[in-house]
């Protein structure tokens, strides 16, 4: 049975192929059955749009809560994305990798699903990648599902900082071979989770191309909160 999403994904992928010729490879390596995380870096916004237009398989994503009820043109269009892109709205404070903000996705991929995870936590305004945090570790550790590492390229001059107005431009998005752990449940270590997220990032770069900053990334709003900006 075809669905609105079906249509709304065939025509989105359509239109993005029409306007910005993507060069997008590597795809077919989603498994296609069983729980599933994609992990990419994270230039804009619109990486959700693109992967779930790609993706031969559903995505679900965090998402700001904020973002729904922004308002304006970009609460409009943010709005507008939404009924594309499945969300977990996460509330503003509580850290989208944490255990709390997590439990949604844990459930989703125990029904034998697809997640998608930025590791860095919130958009590259600068190019660089930078270090990955411990959630999609937390997460393929827990339920075994295998992490497939996504290489996103150029996408930031489709909408740059601050932007509200998207423009076609030429992208590119790369998947590589998945990365599979056994499940160890809440046996898990530190240790485990930092050797995953290394292995996951080491594999994002070289997809991306991107140069690399071993700092945490930190979004304006964040850095609003803690009285810098």
């Amino acid at each position: 049975m075809i669905t609105k999403y079906d249509v709304t994904k065939a025509t989105v992928a359509r239109t993005l192929k029409l306007l910005c010729r993507p060069v997008i490879t590597g795809v077919d390596r989603l498994p296609e059955t069983g729980p599933v995380i994609i992990a990419s870096n994270h230039l804009t916004f619109l990486d959700s749009v693109i992967i779930s237009a790609f993706m031969p398989r559903r995505v679900k994503f965090i998402a700001k809560a904020e973002y729904v009820n922004s308002p304006g043109i970009k609460g409009r269009l943010m709005r507008q994305a939404f009924e594309f892109i499945d969300i977990i709205p996460v509330a503003r404070g509580l850290q989208s990798e944490s255990v709390a903000a997590l439990q949604p996705a844990v459930e989703h991929l125990q029904q034998g699903r697809v997640f998608g995870i930025y590791p860095e936590g919130t958009r590259s305004r600068d190019g660089y990648l930078y270090r990955g945090h411990s959630g999609v570790a937390y997460l393929a550790l827990l339920t075994g599902a295998p992490v497939v590492p996504v290489g996103m390229i150029g996408t930031q001059r489709l909408q740059p900082p601050g932007a509200t107005m998207i423009r076609p431009a030429k992208f590119e998005m790369h998947a590589g071979e998945p990365i599979t752990v056994p499940a160890a449940g809440m046996r898990q270590t530190g240790r485990m989770r930092k050797e995953l997220v290394a292995q996951v990032m080491d594999t994002i770069a070289g997809l991306s191309g991107q140069p690399r900053k071993d700092v945490y990334n930190v979004s304006p709003s964040a850095q609003r909160d803690l009285g810098n900006g």
